[in-house]
């Protein structure tokens, strides 16, 4: 007797056992899909996990209804990182499987079933349960598992629909469960066997009744006729004449034309020419002989690189020669929408062999690359973090471009891995090799290359030796008290700017702050509205004239007088990127203002149609978020402005300086690329803070050394681990508790110094949740994982009081 384990795509603990049954023993292989009972009704599908013989002793286990695949989709380099994603990162397997899967590739309840085609049906052999199915079917044709719950028990639904599979009486309709269709595009040709029987004169004459039928027959016969070889697309035809469905039928029903049907991919692959790479630069030879030679070593390399100073051409050569030793590309990237100019850089050279992965493809299209790439149809994949995911077959280097990106670790969906991390993680496990690339790499990285646990690779000098832009720092206190000010800009900056627009060049505003105003304040009693499900005030966005949660997304209309003492005297307090855009436009009413941040780029070819604006010079004035420091790179772009540098270091948070600081060097690396003029305005209230002295000195060693010195003063990654829990319930009270109670579990097994909290959250309620965290500062070195295994075994013991079942507990591991 065979067992298997399976993973659901459920978030519980560990694999699951079923009995293989006897037709399935020799067929069944880890990493296929196979369709399984769960609980009284429940059918799933499963990844086999690992096959034994060993029988559990404490229950009988149930039998797989079925496979899915006649070859594992899943290889096992999967696998095993799947079950290191999650011993590491302390969360269930089946996340991990939920998350990574396309949707259109797990069955789950909602699978059809149908009678099989010639089966002959012994109905004196059938329980009542069985029958009332049959019966059911030779009704409904299709049937799903919900649907059965009508007629038949909720204990003997998989009973039932296994023996009845058993007997070859029903079966699975694949082509519904499956979800996934591919794409099919209509086709005609002319019918050559007809209308070789007939003289042209014929045919005409048969369609003299009909003169549209006839034009169209007439359209058909030139297309065939120019290029016998050439498709002719159904929708072309309708598009080239004003031609009814009708017509067309009549043309089919007559036998002169022949309609059919050919697949398609979703997704839009590069037609156009293929071009060579240029040649490497003298510099950038040296860090390719860096590089290989680390590889030689069996180190993954962190390749620091200022800005411009063409990291993406070494990248390029990299996966060139991966290419060429018959190896495949991972290029990792933390948004896929400021990808423009590298996608387009490797479709020229590349073209059909390139793909690409990532969340606004649909669930269709998500498929069609897992595919391709199970195949390995494709050389390299362009993805986000879920790219991580896909069954490749022979990967040979994973490129992780702007490492420092905190999109790598998102905190709102689960589970909650960092993919730079996990990258060298998956690369070993394929024997692959591993570039993190960063103009600005983060604390931990750049720690690991000091302690040679990466090789480091710095590429100083911008590419064709254009100078590095030159910081300034503008006393904003100083200009305010001297009235040399419009609104959020000093008088020196403006003049700054209106020096770029005669010159004809375009500057660049950094504001990080979405909305026009942080909040409305009643100037009579102080109150502000603050969001009904979140413990947050809700932000004034002018251009829609409403109120925002920028965590839940609700909405409000803006407040004509206080809600509390009905006083009109409301004012704007804060300042949004919203209130600089407006601000600009008053001040230049003559220059073309442009606005990028979330709220602005929400329309579908938003992104794009702004880039075409800036690459043909027709923005003067970009005002943004944090969305303009990555991805642009445009001639004309020689100054960029920051007007409350500030707000970016007040922030809770022990990253708050290293974040400051990578956005501020991000943004200034979009100014002076090609003419080397670039210049970089910080103003300030505070100049002498020491992350913007260390920023106008640009001496990257120093700044690194700053951020050490201070990690390791206050115990902070990457001196200590860090694991974050955060308990959530509707009850505040009951969350309280909760975390008071796993408080005092964690210091029954952790030294008290590596304990924080419990304590309410910075945000005390997020989407009508309550929140309390708990934060461990566990040691570094060999007696982490002893600590990590006295972390899950609090777990365990909180996990067994019933009353606390209810409150959700997430986990976040170097957060």
């Amino acid at each position: 007797m065979k067992f298997a384990q399976i993973i659901l795509p459920l978030n519980l603990k560990g694999t699951f056992t079923y009995k293989v049954p006897a037709e399935l023993a020799e067929k069944i292989e880890i990493g296929m899909r196979v369709l399984i009972p769960f609980g009284g009704k429940k059918i799933y599908t499963g990844i086999v996990f690992d096959l034994h013989d060993l029988a559990p002793e404490n229950f009988e286990p149930k039998e797989i209804i079925n496979l899915l695949d006649d070859s594992p989709i899943l290889p096992k380099e999967q696998i095993s990182f799947w079950t290191w994603l999650s011993e590491y990162y302390l969360c269930n397997i089946g996340e991990i499987y939920r998350f990574a899967f396309p949707s259109s590739l797990k069955l789950e309840s909602e699978t059809y079933l149908k009678l099989k085609s010639g089966a002959t049906i012994d109905f004196q052999n059938l329980d009542v349960n069985e029958m009332y199915l049959i019966q059911a079917l030779e009704v409904r044709q299709l049937i799903n598992l919900t649907e059965i719950e009508a007629f038949i028990p909720k204990k003997e639904i998989v009973k039932t629909i296994k023996s009845l599979i058993d007997l070859q009486y029903i079966e699975i309709d694949e082509k519904i469960a499956e979800k996934y269709k591919a794409k099919e595009i209509a086709f005609l040709k002319i019918n050559e066997e007809e209308v070789s029987n007939k003289s042209l004169a014929q045919i005409l004459l048969l369609l003299k009744k009909a003169p549209k039928q006839q034009e169209l027959f007439l359209l058909l016969l030139e297309k065939h006729t120019e290029n016998p070889e050439k498709t002719i697309k159904k929708s072309d035809v309708f598009e080239d004449g004003n031609f009814a469905h009708s017509q067309l039928k009549s043309l089919l029903e007559k036998n002169l034309v022949v309609e059919y049907y050919l697949q398609k991919d979703r997704l839009q692959k590069y037609e156009g020419e293929i071009e060579d790479l240029d040649s490497l630069t003298d510099a950038q030879l040296e860090a390719k002989a860096e590089i290989d030679k680390a590889f030689d070593e069996g180190k993954n390399v962190l390749l620091h690189g200022v800005t411009s100073s063409g990291k993406t051409h070494l990248y390029l050569d990299q996966i060139e020669e991966t290419i060429e030793a018959g190896k495949n590309v991972l290029f990792l990237l933390p948004e896929i929408a400021i990808t423009k100019q590298i996608v387009q850089r490797l479709e020229k050279k590349y073209g059909k062999q390139l793909g690409f992965y990532h969340q606004k493809l649909t669930d269709f299209e998500r498929v069609e690359v897992w595919r391709s790439v199970k195949n390995n149809d494709l050389k390299i994949l362009i993805g986000t973090r879920n790219a991580l995911f896909l069954p490749y077959q022979n990967l040979g280097l994973i490129i992780v471009d702007e490492e420092h990106d905190s999109a790598y670790k998102p905190r709102e969906v689960s589970p909650f891995f960092n993919a730079k991390d996990a990258t060298q993680v998956l690369a070993k496990m394929y024997d692959a090799k591993v570039i993190l690339g960063s103009a600005t790499p983060s604390v931990e990285s750049y720690y690991l290359a000091k302690k040679e646990k990466l090789a480091y690779v710095f590429l100083g000098e911008r590419f064709g030796n254009v100078k590095l832009p030159e910081f300034e720092l503008i006393n904003f206190k100083e200009e305010q008290d001297s009235k040399k000010i419009i609104g959020n800009f000093s008088l020196k900056l403006i003049e700054e700017i209106k020096k770029e627009l005669d010159r004809k060049k375009q500057t660049m505003i950094l504001h990080n702050r979405r909305g026009y105003a942080n909040v409305i304040e009643c100037e009579s009693c102080g109150y502000v509205n603050y969001c009904s499900n979140c413990d947050v005030v809700m932000t004034y966005h002018k251009f829609s004239n409403e109120m925002k949660c920028h965590y839940c997304g609700q909405k409000a209309s803006k407040p004509k007088v206080c809600p509390k003492c009905n006083s009109e005297n409301l004012n704007e307090r804060g300042v949004g990127v919203e209130q600089i855009h407006e601000e600009m436009m008053k001040i230049f009413p003559e220059a073309e203002v442009d606005r990028m941040d979330v709220d602005s780029m929400r329309k579908k070819f938003a992104y794009e149609k702004l880039y075409e604006k800036l690459e043909e010079g027709e923005t003067d004035i970009l005002v943004g978020t944090q969305m303009i420091s990555k991805g642009l790179d445009f001639e004309n772009i020689e100054l960029v402005a920051i007007p409350r540098a500030d707000s970016m270091l007040y922030v809770q948070d022990f990253r708050a300086e290293e974040r400051a600081f990578q956005l501020i060097t991000q943004v200034s690396g979009r100014a002076g690329r090609i003419s080397g003029e670039g210049k970089i305005l910080i103003q300030t209230y505070n100049p002498q803070h020491s992350v913007f002295q260390l920023i106008k000195e640009n001496d990257p060693a120093k700044i690194y050394e700053h951020f050490l010195e201070e990690r390791k003063k206050f115990l902070y990654p990457p001196f200590v681990k860090l694991i974050m829990i955060e308990l959530k319930h509707r009850k505040e009270d009951k969350v309280n508790r909760a975390s008071q109670f796993l408080g005092s579990i964690f210091h029954k097994y952790l030294p008290s110094e590596c304990i924080l909290g419990p304590e309410k959250s910075p945000i005390g309620k997020l989407n009508l949740m309550y929140q309390y965290q708990i934060l461990l500062k566990l040691p570094r070195g060999k007696n982490y994982n002893e600590y990590k295994n006295l972390v899950l075994k609090s777990f365990e013991e909180f996990d067994e009081i019933t009353a606390y079942q209810s409150i959700k507990k997430m986990i976040f591991v170097d957060f």
